[in-house]
């Protein structure tokens, strides 16, 4: 039997306004190379000086970490040519990092874990390689971006963990506000190193590093394939080999890409031309007493303030977005549980469904809200009220609006609606006589039928209740 023990490196794009050591701009989706000064590109001559939003924002990042700050540390030149990295070399952290000995809790199916992180530093980022067939290109647009490491200790133990740690880390960034942690444009990117041993021992196995995963679902995924593969590999009597492998989404295994370095192997130095740094005391008690309210004690925050469900609390919160739109619509609403309703599955659905983030989420509460008011005074029945809630999602037309111009509003005139019912229990004998005789589904079916004639205007309460009175009445008098 085997223990999996997985430890991850996670590296976030810090969203400020310029780049690490240098003052150009730091922006997604700009023309190819014209971000780029000296600086970025360690052109001869060219000093960096460190940008102090970033450090401040890395701070942040250390202390919601529960990490510790340490008195000094300083800049080290990480050595490794690639055709992105100009400089041929990487201003990162090595031996006096920014920070250390952190942790994040995350919760398993049995109990709640600690995982206990090793290092939070600050690096520069490098640029990008497009590869086609004949030729390939670079964008250096991307290099000197600051870059986060996040790096565990090596206590997870399944894929499952490691999903479940990097939704937490990735809600406790959104609360931060210090990235877009958007994984389609890299400003969130985890590599995994994992590994097998016996059971009960404490010697670590042979590990490999895995590259490419563009979703958490991914790293799930790859981490799956990954422990599979070494497992069969070690029941053959082999040994694993330390190397880097990529995860190929759609063959759904991982690949060999290089034989795994070691840290001796990028020759790392200080950086000459950055002083050792010290932080006073006071600046980290400030930017303490800024950190926010964070998504656990948001959770219990909810469930005790509107008496959610632990379930309702934790999924409107996972997300800060999603948490800021429900209190806004609270503020508007006495009825936060129905509000949770709404937003936990119909809103969600439709924005998994679209593949919307829920950060683009722009319906104005106002409306939302707005909807729930008619729907509330029996304007319309529930399942139109989901219609309405779509098409809102799809113009951002308001609720009135639509259901004025689509004519939805429930049939109030009860003699009209009497007809309907009428009409159907003429229609349907063999219905009518199996609900007689005790066939308590029948009547769901006659329901339907009503509801169908009506086009979803009828409220199916009212008409449930008046086929039972006029089918007993008609009982009665048989």
């Amino acid at each position: 039997m085997y223990e999996t023990v997985i430890g991850l490196e996670v590296h976030l794009q810090l969203k400020t306004k310029t780049k690490a050591f240098c003052g150009c701009a730091n922006s997604f989706g700009a023309e190819p190379n014209t971000l780029v000064c000296p600086v970025c590109l360690g052109l001869p001559g060219s000093l960096p000086v460190l940008n102090k939003k970033a450090l401040e924002y890395a701070l942040k990042v250390a202390l919601a970490l529960n990490c510790e700050v340490k008195e000094f540390f300083k800049f080290d030149r990480k050595n490794y040519y690639y055709p992105d990295l100009p400089k041929n070399y990487q201003i990162s952290q090595y031996d006096m990092p920014l920070s250390i000995n952190g942790y994040l809790e995350i919760d398993t199916e049995t109990k709640n874990k600690r995982i206990r992180i090793k290092r939070v530093h600050l690096e520069e980022d490098a640029g990008k390689l497009i590869h086609t067939p004949e030729y390939s290109l670079v964008d250096y647009n991307r290099a000197g971006v600051p870059l986060l490491e996040i790096v565990t200790e090596p206590d997870i133990n399944s894929a499952e963990e490691a999903y479940e740690y990097l939704v937490n880390l990735k809600s406790v960034l959104e609360y931060l506000e210090v990235s877009d942690c958007n994984m389609e444009k890299g400003s969130l990117r985890c590599d995994a190193n994992v590994s097998l041993r016996k059971k009960g021992s404490s010697v670590l196995g042979i590990k490999t590093e895995l590259k490419n995963m563009n979703s958490f679902k991914a790293v799930r995924d790859a981490l799956d394939f990954e422990i599979s593969r070494q497992r069969k590999i070690l029941d053959g009597g082999e040994r694993v080999i330390q190397e880097t492998r990529l995860w190929d989404a759609e063959e759904g295994i991982t690949i060999s890409m290089r034989t795994k370095e070691e840290a001796h192997d990028y020759r790392y130095f200080p950086d000459p031309d950055l002083v050792i740094f010290t932080v006073d005391e006071k600046v980290i008690k400030s930017i303490k007493d800024t950190l926010p309210e964070f998504p656990r004690q948001r959770c219990l925050r909810f469930q005790k303030e509107y008496s959610l469900s632990f379930y309702d609390a934790e999924v409107l919160t996972r997300s800060k977005y999603l948490a800021d739109y429900f209190e806004s619509c609270a503020k508007l609403y006495p009825y936060p549980k129905e509000i949770s309703n709404w937003l936990t599955t119909e809103v969600l659905a439709y924005l998994n469904e679209k593949k919307i983030p829920i950060e683009e989420f722009t319906l104005e509460s106002e409306k939302l809200i707005g909807l729930l008011k008619i729907l509330q005074a029996k304007q319309i029945s529930r399942n139109t009220a989901k219609d309405v809630l779509r098409i809102m999602l799809d113009t951002n037309k308001d609720a009135d609006t639509i259901i004025k111009e689509k004519n939805l509003f429930l049939i109030s005139d009860e003699s009209d609606l009497e007809k309907i019912v009428d009409e159907v229990i003429k229609n349907n004998p063999n219905s009518v006589n199996d609900y007689l005789k005790g066939k308590e589904n029948a009547i769901m079916f006659l329901v339907g039928q009503v509801m169908k004639q009506t086009k979803g205007k009828a409220d199916p309460v009212r008409v449930n209740t008046l086929l039972k009175t006029k089918l007993k009445k008609g009982g009665d008098n048989a």
